[in-house]
């Protein structure tokens, strides 16, 4: 493996993203990162760990994603007994 942990194939393809002819970045990937600096593998690119800046109202957190699916898989539960037993 190289010095960024990944192995030399990876850094002998590029950066990997696709340029808008679709062919592949040629250029090498930043140390540690898996993008050239021109897409994005510069140092301070991105939120920092741990920001709630996108979160506006929770409605696509873990908690509330695994609530709606609850609720779901108990109305679907309902309305399969709910057609048992009026085909009875």
């Amino acid at each position: 493996m190289g010095a960024t942990g990944m192995g030399d194939a990876a850094l002998a393809a590029g950066c990997g993203a696709r340029l808008p002819d679709g062919t592949p970045c040629p250029r090498p990937p930043v140390a540690g990162k898996r993008r050239c600096r021109r897409h994005g593998g510069a140092p301070g690119v991105g939120a920092p760990k741990g920001s709630r800046n996108a979160l506006k109202h929770g409605a696509f957190t873990r908690e509330a994603l695994a609530e709606r699916k609850a609720i779901n898989d108990f109305i679907r539960a309902c309305l399969r007994t709910l057609r048992e037993i009026e085909g009875r």
